[in-house]
């Protein structure tokens, strides 16, 4: 017999609710940071005497912008628009991700830190929460521009990362090369080589083995605990996925070993779907030589925005955050929604899925599994002692159950959606120890 899930609805944030908000952000389009601040809201009323700690997670500690200046290829000079910020260090040093993209904004990365304050506290790694990136289209850079500016961008923000301070890791369109690029610089201007000073670096510079899929087999891990739970057998299941990179990619690989149908995928070049089940071996090294899905030959079109009305027991949002809306969720026929991405289903949308029944799997549980192998390559860098696959699978894969077994519990105890247990275990981690810490001076 199947467990009953926890209830889908999740109370909604006061309506009277009003937020000490920073000058430098647009008061009237909060972006993802307002999305972050309603789901603060709600998980409030469930914090108890820490509550009167809860501003703390409404105001990133450092955000840091930085003008990216390089030579161009053709001689001209190029400024690009950078940033670092770091959320929350109450539990250890900041942890997250930098991302090149050209729509990166202070909102987005400021929510993007705070959802990595979440996330570490909710698998209990001894992270607070950071995030960096840059305003750029790398499709527009060589390989000399990328790195130039990487070097640049990392000489700005250094000085607030370092092995004990604030750990960057890959994220969109950034990947070992670039961590490599920027482990360099940092330990060339600190005149000592820091591999901690980063995580996601190639294997030779001090990475982990198994980073690279660390964050698919999370989603993965935690998606068979979720379904689990609801009577939902992953042998046979249908899964759709938008986004084939690496977590996507990664994920829609071990659905498919483990006997599940991938049954449409979509990324930004356009989609393919087989009610059969994709051959994921092939379309994932066709997305190798292509760069996207679109033309692979073992499968149908999939007109852009399909995804989301596909049929299927499993869909995984697993590119950028604010993809499902209030405009697409009522469209959803799946059982499960396993968030890949960072932040990809708005607060309403959220509300919608609720109603329809849909569990959903948060972002803050599900996609962890990248820091949390992050975490063993910070500390396989500081032993110099290095582990095995095997043994950072095993260890991951224990990390991810037993953080779903407690938030399910806590979804279960408080009758509130996967999302909101989450943000209660991990908020109630990340005020107890701001209390405990106190106020210097």
């Amino acid at each position: 017999m199947a467990i009953k899930k926890p209830a889908a609805k999740t109370p909604a944030a006061p309506k009277a609710q009003t937020h000490a908000l920073p000058s430098y952000l647009d008061h009237q389009h909060l972006g993802p940071w307002g999305v972050y601040l309603q789901q603060v809201d709600r998980v409030t009323p469930y914090l108890g005497h820490l509550a009167r700690w809860v501003e703390t997670l409404k105001r990133p500690k450092r955000a840091l912008i930085v003008d990216v200046p390089i030579e161009m290829d053709n001689g001209t000079i190029a400024h690009f628009e950078g940033y670092r910020v770091q959320h929350n260090v109450s539990r250890g040093p900041g942890k997250g991700g930098v991302r090149f993209h050209q729509d990166v904004t202070l909102s987005e990365v400021m929510a993007l830190a705070a959802w990595m304050s979440v996330k570490n506290a909710a698998v209990n790694v001894p992270y607070g929460g950071a995030k960096g990136g840059i305003r750029v289209d790398p499709r527009n850079l060589s390989q000399g521009e990328l790195e130039r500016m990487t070097r640049r961008y990392t000489s700005e923000i250094g000085i607030i990362i370092g092995p004990n301070k604030d750990i960057p890791a890959p994220d969109v369109n950034t990947n070992e090369k670039v961590m490599a690029w920027m482990m360099d610089t940092y330990s060339m201007n600190t005149g000592a080589t820091a591999t901690g000073v980063v995580t996601g670096k190639p294997i030779d510079m001090g990475g982990s083995l198994g980073r690279r899929e660390a964050t698919g087999r999370g989603v993965f891990t935690v998606a068979v605990e979720a379904a689990g739970q609801i009577g939902l057998g992953i042998e046979g299941a249908r899964v759709a996925v938008q986004g084939f990179g690496n977590v996507g990619g990664i994920a829609g690989k071990l659905f498919a070993e483990a006997g599940s149908l991938v049954v449409a995928v979509e990324d930004h070049t356009g989609g393919i779907c087989n009610d059969k089940g994709l051959n994921v071996p092939k379309l994932l090294e066709h997305v190798a030589k292509t760069g996207g899905v679109a033309g692979f030959k073992g499968g149908e079109a999939l007109p852009l925005g399909e995804l989301w009305g596909y049929k299927c027991d499993i869909l995984i949002p697993a590119a950028l955050e604010g993809q499902l809306t209030k405009a697409n969720a009522g469209k959803v026929k799946a059982k499960m929604v396993i968030e890949g991405a960072n932040g990809p289903t708005t607060p309403e949308a959220d509300d919608i899925l609720g109603d329809k029944g849909i569990l959903v799997v948060p972002d803050v549980i599900a996609n962890a599994g990248g820091v949390t192998v992050s975490y063993f390559e910070w500390v396989q860098d500081f032993s110099s002692f290095f582990w095995s696959e095997d043994e950072i699978n095993q260890r991951l894969v224990k990390i991810m159950k037993d953080a779903f077994a407690t938030v399910w519990q806590t979804a279960q105890q408080h009758k509130v959606s996967l999302r909101t247990a989450t943000f209660i275990v991990a908020c109630t981690r990340i005020l107890h120890a701001r209390e405990l810490r106190g106020l210097y001076p």
